[in-house]
């Protein structure tokens, strides 16, 4: 190994933004397979100590928490609809609300009559399964900045990458919106708290986020991202298709994952069409368009490891998953969720980025040539 690439795995600077997204994908796809709670909760608690232990200090860095909130707002509306909407499960009777007869087009829906805990224990454990993987998104939002991930893009994927990074830009950028409202409010002697601080604010908040997303999009197209080149028609129509193809396959092969009842057409023969469809359009487009990049980042040891760390989580709930039912605990009869322990260790190995992740550059460690956030 030379001495630039000792620098570069020792040396504080910025993992690539695929590493940290891949990671992040993962432990969603955990997350997506189980509904065990004590899973979910390691599943955040492993994506929140490796956002506190390596995000930088960018103001999109603080997302994380706003994540975290927005998922407990998701527990809560689970339960308020499992309460008034959701479909009457047998068991131990909490309480009971008055009942309203429904037509008989409307069969199968419910308003009102008994609530159980069994009930209520479900609605709790598929809450908590969105809220991890909110969890999850949300430390990929931290952990890197979408500016970098759309440099760091194929050119066949620079025009939809362009309409993804404005997407993923208004999260972060309504939260830095929402802190400079909140700060400008206490200087004028007014309250940032309760609901009516919240409604006063909502406007502005999102008035600045949509602002900053305009302009950010003005400002990609001004200096030629997404732009075709000087390709072909017929290449371009190629590589689009190609690149349709595999999205599609890859979506669909994801999903056979997820559900173990899916027919296994759906599972590894999906994914495998979705990679080379997506390879030969990566061939495809790369051959007609040159362009350039500057300080590209690298892709070295510790990519890998975060890289390998998220993949072996994600296998070991596939492990787990074709062992028995301990991801998807009984709610009718309500049982203890059992602990996999396979689980567990997978999760484990998928904290790893926090101690193998280069730690992010500060103004004190700027001494040498580091990749900075863009």
């Amino acid at each position: 190994m030379g001495p630039d690439a000792q620098v570069t795995m020792t040396a504080p600077r910025l993992l690539h933004p695929g590493a940290w997204w891949l990671w992040a994908v993962a432990l969603a796809a955990c997350a997506l397979r189980t509904t065990n709670p004590v899973l979910l909760c390691l599943i955040i608690a492993v994506a929140g100590w490796v956002v506190v232990s390596r995000r930088a200090d960018v103001p999109w860095s603080r997302s994380f928490a706003s994540f975290l909130r927005l998922g407990m707002i998701v527990i809560v509306v689970r339960v308020v609809f499992q309460i008034f909407f959701g479909v009457r499960v047998p068991g131990t009777t909490l309480f009971t609300i008055p009942e309203v007869t429904l037509p008989g087009w409307a069969a199968g829906v419910s308003l009102g009559g008994p609530v159980t805990i069994e009930s209520l224990m479900a609605a709790v454990y598929q809450g908590l399964r969105l809220a991890a993987v909110l969890a999850c998104f949300g430390a990929a939002t931290s952990l890197c900045s979408p500016y970098r991930m759309l440099r760091a893009l194929p050119t066949v994927l620079y025009e939809a990458g362009v309409a993804v990074t404005i997407a993923f830009t208004f999260a972060p950028q309504a939260i830095v919106s929402s802190r400079q409202v909140r700060e400008a409010r206490r200087l004028r002697g007014r309250s940032d708290r309760g609901v009516r601080a919240w409604t006063a604010s909502a406007l502005p908040v999102l008035e600045g986020a949509l602002d900053r997303a305009v302009a950010l999009a003005a400002s990609m197209d001004s200096r030629g991202y997404g732009r075709r080149g000087s390709s072909s028609t017929a290449v371009r129509r190629r590589s689009i298709g190609l690149v349709l193809l595999g999205l599609i396959a890859i979506a669909v092969g994801s999903y056979g994952l997820l559900d173990p009842g899916a027919p296994a057409i759906f599972r590894i023969p999906a994914l495998a069409l979705g990679a080379v469809a997506l390879l030969g359009a990566l061939i495809a487009g790369g051959k007609s368009t040159m362009r350039t990049r500057y300080r590209p980042d690298p892709w070295v040891a510790p990519e890998w490891i975060v890289s390998i760390a998220g993949l072996v989580a994600f296998g070991s709930f596939v492990i787990v998953g074709r062992m028995g039912s301990a991801l998807s605990p009984s709610t009718n009869p309500l049982e203890v969720p059992a602990v996999p322990f396979i689980a567990v260790i997978g999760l484990l190995v998928g904290a790893l980025p926090a101690w193998f992740a280069p730690h992010p550059p500060t103004l004190a460690s700027a001494s040498g040539p580091l990749v900075v956030a863009a």
